[in-house]
């Protein structure tokens, strides 16, 4: 994805939109001032190039998409915006949604200005969405850990197939697809071999099975987490080809949960 140099300049740009549109106060801003932001947002903070490579006012079957992201004829995604004043609702995606939908454009950006969410229209019957990031651009501290979600709608990654990598991501970090690796043997069979161990007792296959059940299934607080840890004994051998002593090093496991 993008560089060091490049996240660092990005966090920088984000600051200034930051500093400029979100630190007075603006709640009663309509949604041609919101435009106005997010005329900033695409070009001076994401990169694209102003009239070439974003399309104003995209005519949808009679209707317009507010913006249309494109580089040599290729359509990446839209962006729907409304006002700062404004909660984004439902209602609001499912207009965005539909211009996707009706112009096959499988990316959707949904925005007030200050609240982004990111979307993958799903082209099957009947067409579904999923958000897959969502980021405040609010809270002036919190930016530098936006950096890397942000970076996927920049124009670099973007170019460079970013967004098919981050739907690549996202099914694989799907929960619905990790808890299937759960019951994998590799996973099973460690978990039993360290219970058997630690508690001094043997559990059958079923048990632990039944147990990731429960670990998916019920809501765990991550603060009754217990962290099991492991001591390994690993011997360095220094520059001078002498023997140093043993280094201990702690790998922590941690269970897997479903916080609800």
């Amino acid at each position: 994805m993008l560089t060091k140099s490049k996240k660092s300049k990005l966090l920088g740009q984000l600051k200034s939109y930051n500093k400029q549109f979100l630190r007075s106060k603006r709640e009663e801003l309509d949604e041609s001032g919101t435009r106005l932001m997010i005329n900033s947002f695409l070009t001076d903070v994401l990169g694209f190039t102003a009239i070439e490579e974003v399309k104003t006012e995209y005519m949808i079957r009679g209707t317009y998409a507010d913006y249309v992201i494109q580089t040599k004829g290729v359509r990446h995604f839209l962006v729907e915006v409304k006002s700062l004043s404004l909660t984004l609702s439902a209602k609001h995606l499912r207009q965005t949604i539909n211009y996707g939908a009706n112009e096959g454009i499988e990316w959707a950006l949904l925005t007030n200005g200050k609240q982004f969410d990111f979307y993958k229209i799903l082209f099957q019957k009947p067409i579904e969405s999923r958000l897959v990031f969502s980021f405040d651009l609010c809270d002036a501290a919190n930016l530098k850990n936006c950096i890397d979600i942000i970076q996927f709608l920049h124009k670099d990654a973007v170019l460079s197939k970013g967004l098919d990598k981050l739907w690549q991501k996202t099914i694989a970090l799907d929960p619905k697809n990790v808890s299937g690796l759960l019951f994998g043997k590799p996973v099973t069979n460690f978990i039993r071999r360290t219970l058997n161990k630690k508690y001094r007792h043997k559990f059958t296959e079923e048990e632990i099975e039944n147990a990731i059940n429960r670990v998916i299934l019920e809501a765990i607080h991550l603060d009754d987490v217990k962290h099991v840890k492991f001591r390994k004994s690993k011997k360095k051998v220094a520059a001078t080809n002498e023997t140093a002593k043993p280094v201990e090093q702690t790998t922590t496991v941690e269970p897997t949960t479903n916080p609800q």
